[in-house]
Protein backbone atom coordinates (compact mmCIF):
# COMPACT_ATOMS: atom_id res chain seq x y z
CA UNK A 1 0.00 0.00 0.00
CA UNK A 2 2.52 2.18 0.83
CA UNK A 3 4.86 1.14 -1.84
CA UNK A 4 1.54 1.95 -4.34
CA UNK A 5 1.42 5.38 -3.25
CA UNK A 6 5.09 6.45 -3.27
CA UNK A 7 4.53 5.53 -6.84
CA UNK A 8 1.44 7.65 -6.99
CA UNK A 9 3.10 10.82 -5.49
CA UNK A 10 6.70 10.15 -7.64
CA UNK A 11 4.10 10.03 -11.29
CA UNK A 12 2.04 13.52 -10.34
CA UNK A 13 5.96 14.98 -9.32
CA UNK A 14 7.09 14.00 -12.73
CA UNK A 15 3.96 15.49 -14.33
CA UNK A 16 4.35 18.65 -12.59
CA UNK A 17 8.15 18.59 -13.54
CA UNK A 18 7.15 18.02 -16.77
CA UNK A 19 4.94 20.44 -17.31
CA UNK A 20 7.04 23.02 -15.75
CA UNK A 21 9.97 22.51 -18.25
CA UNK A 22 7.57 23.02 -20.70
CA UNK A 23 5.89 25.85 -19.21
CA UNK A 24 8.03 27.69 -17.18
CA UNK A 25 10.31 29.26 -19.70
CA UNK A 26 6.93 30.76 -21.57
CA UNK A 27 5.64 32.26 -18.45
CA UNK A 28 8.88 33.71 -17.93
CA UNK A 29 9.01 35.31 -21.50
CA UNK A 30 5.74 36.33 -20.76
CA UNK A 31 6.83 38.57 -17.94
CA UNK A 32 9.66 40.07 -18.92
CA UNK A 33 7.51 41.29 -22.20
CA UNK A 34 6.31 43.60 -19.10
CA UNK A 35 9.40 44.99 -17.72
CA UNK A 36 10.13 47.86 -18.07
CA UNK A 37 13.66 46.70 -18.44
CA UNK A 38 14.74 45.60 -22.08
CA UNK A 39 17.82 43.80 -20.31
CA UNK A 40 15.67 41.70 -17.75
CA UNK A 41 16.70 43.90 -15.11
CA UNK A 42 15.13 42.80 -11.64
CA UNK A 43 12.85 43.91 -9.70
CA UNK A 44 10.14 43.95 -11.78
CA UNK A 45 8.78 47.27 -13.10
CA UNK A 46 5.68 46.64 -14.93
CA UNK A 47 4.87 48.21 -18.18
CA UNK A 48 3.39 47.74 -21.88
CA UNK A 49 5.48 50.17 -23.56
CA UNK A 50 7.59 46.98 -25.46
CA UNK A 51 3.75 46.38 -26.92
CA UNK A 52 3.14 50.27 -27.55
CA UNK A 53 6.50 49.53 -29.52
CA UNK A 54 5.46 46.96 -31.40
CA UNK A 55 2.60 48.32 -32.80
CA UNK A 56 5.93 51.15 -34.52
CA UNK A 57 7.34 47.70 -35.66
CA UNK A 58 6.48 47.73 -38.96
CA UNK A 59 8.95 45.18 -40.62
CA UNK A 60 7.81 42.82 -37.27
CA UNK A 61 4.46 43.21 -37.70
CA UNK A 62 4.63 42.45 -41.61
CA UNK A 63 6.75 39.50 -40.91
CA UNK A 64 3.76 38.55 -38.87
CA UNK A 65 1.01 39.01 -41.38
CA UNK A 66 2.87 37.23 -43.83
CA UNK A 67 3.87 34.05 -41.24
CA UNK A 68 -0.33 34.49 -40.96
CA UNK A 69 -1.59 34.57 -44.26
CA UNK A 70 0.96 31.83 -45.71
CA UNK A 71 0.01 29.32 -42.91
CA UNK A 72 -3.04 30.36 -42.90
CA UNK A 73 -3.53 28.86 -47.06
CA UNK A 74 -1.13 26.08 -46.07
CA UNK A 75 -3.57 25.14 -43.69
CA UNK A 76 -6.19 25.00 -46.16
CA UNK A 77 -4.58 23.68 -49.02
CA UNK A 78 -3.30 21.07 -47.08
CA UNK A 79 -6.65 20.40 -45.16
CA UNK A 80 -8.23 20.02 -48.65
CA UNK A 81 -5.64 17.95 -51.01
CA UNK A 82 -4.45 16.18 -47.40
CA UNK A 83 -8.14 14.84 -47.19
CA UNK A 84 -9.13 14.12 -50.47
CA UNK A 85 -6.25 12.00 -50.96
CA UNK A 86 -6.72 10.24 -47.17
CA UNK A 87 -9.96 9.26 -48.81
CA UNK A 88 -8.99 8.27 -52.21
CA UNK A 89 -5.76 5.89 -50.19
CA UNK A 90 -8.91 4.38 -48.05
CA UNK A 91 -11.26 3.81 -50.69
CA UNK A 92 -9.20 2.39 -53.36
CA UNK A 93 -6.91 -0.28 -53.52
CA UNK A 94 -4.13 -0.21 -56.74
CA UNK A 95 -0.50 -1.76 -57.18
CA UNK A 96 1.94 0.98 -55.25
CA UNK A 97 -0.31 1.75 -53.03
CA UNK A 98 1.76 0.53 -49.84
CA UNK A 99 4.86 2.12 -51.60
CA UNK A 100 3.10 5.66 -52.04
CA UNK A 101 2.38 5.84 -48.63
CA UNK A 102 5.45 4.73 -47.51
CA UNK A 103 6.67 8.02 -49.41
CA UNK A 104 4.72 10.05 -46.92
CA UNK A 105 7.12 9.27 -44.13
CA UNK A 106 10.55 10.39 -45.61
CA UNK A 107 9.52 14.72 -46.29
CA UNK A 108 8.56 14.10 -42.13
CA UNK A 109 12.09 12.56 -41.29
CA UNK A 110 14.38 14.28 -43.40
CA UNK A 111 16.10 16.91 -41.54
CA UNK A 112 14.47 20.41 -42.56
CA UNK A 113 17.97 21.99 -43.68
CA UNK A 114 18.19 18.93 -46.23
CA UNK A 115 14.87 19.83 -47.66
CA UNK A 116 15.19 23.76 -47.38
CA UNK A 117 18.67 23.27 -49.93
CA UNK A 118 16.60 20.95 -52.29
CA UNK A 119 13.88 23.35 -52.27
CA UNK A 120 16.14 25.86 -53.39
CA UNK A 121 18.09 24.28 -55.99
CA UNK A 122 14.81 23.01 -57.87
CA UNK A 123 12.71 26.69 -57.34
CA UNK A 124 15.72 28.25 -59.57
CA UNK A 125 16.26 25.39 -61.72
CA UNK A 126 12.70 25.44 -62.89
CA UNK A 127 12.00 28.97 -62.63
CA UNK A 128 10.04 29.63 -59.57
CA UNK A 129 12.85 31.88 -57.61
CA UNK A 130 12.04 32.72 -54.47
CA UNK A 131 9.65 35.01 -52.59
CA UNK A 132 6.53 34.56 -50.17
CA UNK A 133 5.31 32.03 -53.32
CA UNK A 134 7.71 30.02 -52.84
CA UNK A 135 8.10 29.88 -49.11
CA UNK A 136 4.22 29.32 -49.88
CA UNK A 137 4.39 26.19 -51.69
CA UNK A 138 7.51 25.06 -49.73
CA UNK A 139 5.33 24.73 -47.07
CA UNK A 140 2.61 23.30 -48.51
CA UNK A 141 4.91 20.14 -49.75
CA UNK A 142 6.26 20.31 -45.50
CA UNK A 143 2.93 20.28 -44.05
CA UNK A 144 0.62 17.90 -46.55
CA UNK A 145 2.46 14.65 -45.51
CA UNK A 146 1.22 15.41 -41.83
CA UNK A 147 -2.26 16.00 -42.86
CA UNK A 148 -2.56 13.24 -44.71
CA UNK A 149 -1.05 10.82 -41.81
CA UNK A 150 -3.52 11.78 -39.51
CA UNK A 151 -6.67 11.52 -41.37
CA UNK A 152 -5.40 8.39 -42.52
CA UNK A 153 -5.21 7.34 -38.89
CA UNK A 154 -8.53 8.27 -38.35
CA UNK A 155 -10.63 6.51 -41.43
CA UNK A 156 -8.62 3.38 -39.89
CA UNK A 157 -11.14 3.46 -37.37
CA UNK A 158 -14.31 3.98 -39.45
CA UNK A 159 -16.08 1.43 -40.70
CA UNK A 160 -16.59 0.87 -44.31
CA UNK A 161 -19.94 -0.73 -43.28
CA UNK A 162 -21.65 2.17 -42.69
CA UNK A 163 -20.94 4.03 -46.31
CA UNK A 164 -22.48 0.77 -47.43
CA UNK A 165 -25.54 1.45 -45.58
CA UNK A 166 -26.19 4.65 -46.67
CA UNK A 167 -25.82 3.78 -50.45
CA UNK A 168 -28.20 0.95 -49.96
CA UNK A 169 -30.44 3.61 -48.98
CA UNK A 170 -30.40 5.31 -52.11
CA UNK A 171 -27.35 7.83 -50.86
CA UNK A 172 -24.78 8.91 -54.15
CA UNK A 173 -20.95 9.12 -53.79
CA UNK A 174 -21.07 12.98 -52.57
CA UNK A 175 -24.27 12.29 -50.25
CA UNK A 176 -22.16 9.43 -48.46
CA UNK A 177 -19.03 11.27 -48.47
CA UNK A 178 -20.99 14.62 -46.99
CA UNK A 179 -23.06 12.79 -44.59
CA UNK A 180 -21.57 9.65 -42.97
CA UNK A 181 -17.63 9.79 -43.60
CA UNK A 182 -16.77 13.87 -43.44
CA UNK A 183 -18.15 14.19 -40.14
CA UNK A 184 -16.67 11.02 -38.92
CA UNK A 185 -12.87 11.85 -39.81
CA UNK A 186 -13.70 15.71 -38.96
CA UNK A 187 -11.40 15.41 -35.68
CA UNK A 188 -8.88 13.82 -37.83
CA UNK A 189 -8.90 16.82 -40.29
CA UNK A 190 -9.25 19.45 -37.82
CA UNK A 191 -6.12 17.51 -35.79
CA UNK A 192 -4.08 17.66 -39.28
CA UNK A 193 -4.83 21.35 -40.04
CA UNK A 194 -3.70 22.11 -36.79
CA UNK A 195 -0.61 19.69 -37.29
CA UNK A 196 -0.68 21.85 -40.87
CA UNK A 197 -0.96 25.64 -39.14
CA UNK A 198 2.17 24.80 -36.95
CA UNK A 199 4.30 23.33 -39.38
CA UNK A 200 3.81 26.22 -41.61
CA UNK A 201 3.29 29.17 -38.91
CA UNK A 202 6.97 27.69 -36.97
CA UNK A 203 8.77 27.10 -40.15
CA UNK A 204 12.24 28.68 -40.30
CA UNK A 205 14.88 26.71 -42.22
CA UNK A 206 12.25 26.50 -45.33
CA UNK A 207 11.36 30.29 -45.24
CA UNK A 208 14.83 30.87 -44.63
CA UNK A 209 16.05 29.51 -47.87
CA UNK A 210 13.25 30.67 -49.81
CA UNK A 211 13.01 34.49 -48.63
CA UNK A 212 13.80 37.65 -49.96
CA UNK A 213 15.17 40.44 -48.28
CA UNK A 214 11.68 42.79 -47.22
CA UNK A 215 10.07 38.99 -47.61
CA UNK A 216 10.43 37.41 -44.55
CA UNK A 217 8.58 35.37 -42.29
CA UNK A 218 8.22 35.74 -38.58
CA UNK A 219 10.88 33.02 -37.72
CA UNK A 220 13.27 34.48 -39.92
CA UNK A 221 12.62 38.02 -38.78
CA UNK A 222 13.21 36.94 -35.28
CA UNK A 223 16.18 35.59 -36.07
CA UNK A 224 17.76 38.72 -37.82
CA UNK A 225 16.74 40.96 -34.46
CA UNK A 226 18.13 38.28 -32.29
CA UNK A 227 21.29 38.57 -34.88
CA UNK A 228 21.93 42.39 -34.56
CA UNK A 229 20.52 42.92 -30.77
CA UNK A 230 17.47 40.87 -28.83
CA UNK A 231 14.57 43.45 -28.23
CA UNK A 232 11.39 42.77 -25.71
CA UNK A 233 9.60 43.30 -28.91
CA UNK A 234 9.93 39.60 -29.88
CA UNK A 235 8.65 38.75 -26.60
CA UNK A 236 5.71 41.13 -26.72
CA UNK A 237 4.78 39.65 -30.41
CA UNK A 238 5.48 36.03 -28.70
CA UNK A 239 3.32 36.14 -26.05
CA UNK A 240 0.24 37.61 -27.99
CA UNK A 241 0.93 34.31 -30.34
CA UNK A 242 0.92 32.05 -27.66
CA UNK A 243 -2.36 33.46 -25.94
CA UNK A 244 -3.93 33.49 -29.44
CA UNK A 245 -2.96 30.05 -30.42
CA UNK A 246 -3.84 28.69 -26.96
CA UNK A 247 -7.75 30.22 -27.16
CA UNK A 248 -7.71 28.30 -30.51
CA UNK A 249 -6.55 25.58 -29.61
CA UNK A 250 -8.59 25.28 -26.10
CA UNK A 251 -12.22 26.19 -28.40
CA UNK A 252 -11.52 23.79 -31.19
CA UNK A 253 -11.10 21.10 -28.41
CA UNK A 254 -13.94 22.10 -26.56
CA UNK A 255 -15.73 22.48 -30.04
CA UNK A 256 -14.76 19.29 -31.37
CA UNK A 257 -15.21 17.24 -28.31
CA UNK A 258 -11.49 16.16 -28.02
CA UNK A 259 -11.28 15.34 -24.55
CA UNK A 260 -14.62 13.34 -24.34
CA UNK A 261 -18.21 14.73 -23.42
CA UNK A 262 -17.19 16.15 -20.11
Amino acid sequence: MATTRILEWLGRLYIWLLLAFLYLPIIIMALMSFNVSPFYQLPFEWTTEWYASLWQNDQLIAATWNSVEIAVITTIICTVLGSAASLALYRNEFRGKKFLQALLFPPIAIPWLITGTAMLIFFFGVGIGRGLHAILLGHVALALPYVIVVVSARLQTFAPELEEAARSLGANQWQVTQRVTLPWIMPGVIAGGLFAFAVSFDQFVVSYFLATPGQTTLPVEIYAAIRKGFTPEINAVSTIIIVVSMALMLLTARFFKFGGEK
